[in-house]
C-alpha cells in the first residue's frame, strides 16, 4: 500500500476525504443532479443484489451505494461524520436505543 492510500478499515471522515480525491473533480464537473441519478442507479442495482441473494456482489453494491452517498454529501458541503453523530446517542427522534418509537412498523 502507497503512503498516500487509507487502510481499509477507516472512519468515515477518512473514507469521505479518500472519496473526494479519487473522484472529487469528475464529481464536481458532473454535478448534484446527474450525480444522484448515479447514486439511484447504484441504489437500484443493490436492490437487484438483495433480491439475488448474491452476498459477493452485495457487499460491493452496498459499498458503491456508500461512496455515491458520500459523494454527494462532499457536493452539497455535508461531513459525513457530522451527520452521523445525530445518531450517536440513539434514535434521533425517540433518544432510545434500540429504538422505542411507537408509530408503525420500523423507521418511518
Amino acid at each position: 500500500m502507497s503512503a498516500d492510500r487509507l487502510p481499509p478499515h477507516q472512519g468515515l471522515g477518512a473514507f469521505q476525504a479518500n472519496i473526494e480525491a479519487i473522484y472529487g473533480a469528475k464529481d464536481a464537473a458532473r454535478g448534484v443532479p446527474e450525480t444522484y441519478m448515479w447514486f439511484v442507479e447504484e441504489v437500484g442495482e443493490l436492490g437487484r443484489a438483495l433480491r439475488r441473494g448474491e452476498p459477493e456482489n452485495l457487499r460491493e453494491e452496498v459499498g458503491d451505494v456508500l461512496a455515491w452517498l458520500t459523494t454527494l454529501a462532499s457536493l452539497t458541503g455535508i461531513d459525513l461524520e457530522d451527520a452521523a453523530a445525530r445518531y450517536t446517542p440513539g434514535c434521533p427522534r425517540c433518544g432510545a436505543c434500540p429504538c422505542d418509537c411507537r408509530r408503525g412498523k420500523g423507521r418511518e
